[in-house]
């Protein structure tokens, strides 16, 4: 090996290590400002919906709307689901009767009519979840300035840094954690406390140990018994808050086994075509002399 190469081949090695030596020190420094600013992260939860063969649990489903419908309604749009998707495969797969019923307990404004005035009139399968308030400055004027977001792709929308060196994986496509949006819905509903010693909140706050600053202006939502459950499940805070998680995640990717379907396909069928090239290729260029 001539000396020019080895040097330039220590000099790659030389800039490699200080690259990791970096990646190494700015992780611990992220580590070290989370711990100062006690920034906990949510606790990794166990979903029926994970990894490349999940799918949704229709009974939670059912039991997140229930809580969205009684709990979450009140604030909370849901403007990009339509009733009749409901009753549709992969969700909470409501009969149409049931999702008919559900359409008609709202009242959807709708016109002009043929003497031009605005009228309201029983909802129907093809609409969608009318907002709460007519609009952001009314929902402000409620809601003492806050804005309650949509509801619809929160669980897309949320998320958390896993740090390092989890942060890596989450940025090669195929290895990426799914669940960030929902695992932070679940610590944050169940993450309200008192405000420690020493720390004051204006008025309309509320102390969460999962929310960034540690401040937010929605009172806690859920408590022990505040929706019946008819299948038995556990009527508490952390059921609740993984039902109307779950419940999120279907609103935000409502195609995701469908989609997971049609990936495990296209996986199995890349998987036979390269055999079927390999041995091709075997025998094309078996009586080939190199």
């Amino acid at each position: 090996m001539r000396d020019g190469q080895r040097a330039s081949i220590m000099k790659s090695v030389k800039s490699l290590v200080m690259a990791a030596a970096l990646v190494g020190a700015a992780g611990a420094a992220v580590a070290e400002e989370g711990g100062a600013h006690s920034q906990p992260k949510p606790p990794r939860q166990q979903w029926s919906f994970a990894g490349a063969f999940g799918s949704f649990d229709q009974a939670q489903l059912k039991r997140g709307f229930k809580v969205y419908k009684e709990v979450c309604a009140s604030c909370h749009s849901l403007s990009r689901v339509a009733f009749r998707n409901l009753a549709e495969k992969g969700g909470p797969e409501l009969s149409e009767a049931q999702a008919k019923e559900i359409a008609e307990s709202y009242k959807i404004k709708d016109g002009p009519n043929d003497a031009g005035d605005y009228f309201e009139r029983p909802g129907r399968l093809s609409d969608h979840f009318p907002p709460p308030f007519p609009n952001e400055q009314a929902a402000r004027a409620a809601m003492n300035g806050a804005y309650p977001p949509d509801m619809s792709v929160l669980a897309k929308a949320r998320g958390y840094s896993r740090g390092f060196p989890l942060f890596l994986a989450d940025a090669l496509p195929g290895f990426s954690y799914q669940e960030h949006g929902v695992d932070y819905i679940v610590a944050l509903l169940g993450g309200y406390t008192d405000a420690p010693h020493g720390v004051e909140l204006p008025p309309g706050q509320y102390y969460n140990v999962y929310m960034t600053g540690h401040r937010i202006g929605m009172p806690p939502p859920l408590s022990d018994g505040v929706v019946t459950y008819d299948d038995g499940a556990p009527q508490t805070v952390d059921q609740y808050a993984k039902d109307i998680a779950a419940f999120l995640m279907w609103t935000a990717e409502p195609h995701l086994e469908e989609r997971k379907s049609i990936g495990l396909k296209i996986v199995g069928f890349l998987i036979v075509l390269s055999f079927l090239v390999y041995f091709t290729k075997r025998k094309i260029w078996a009586n080939v002399h190199h």
